[in-house]
């Protein structure tokens, strides 16, 4: 990670974030298209993914749906702080 890069705001989100990533990297998108899809900016997309935001839970419902998966398999099982 470079040296001014923001750390994840804990492990939760951390984790969230991979899950997110992977799912888009699954479906061969780029952060904009996923973004677009989901019907959210790519850089609030990205915050996501790097588990530096925290999403209320109408936006991981919007994530799940734009990224054509379940909400529980974004985030069951996920550690909890």
């Amino acid at each position: 990670m470079p040296a001014d890069a923001k750390p994840p705001h804990n492990a939760t989100l951390a984790a969230f974030g991979e899950r997110v990533r992977a799912r888009r990297h699954e479906l061969g998108w780029s952060q904009e298209v996923a973004a677009d899809h989901i019907g959210i900016h790519w850089t609030h997309l990205g915050q996501v993914e790097r588990g530096q935001r925290s999403s209320r839970i109408e936006n991981v419902l919007k994530i799940a749906a734009g990224l054509d998966t379940t909400p529980g398999r974004l985030l069951d099982g996920l550690p909890s702080e």
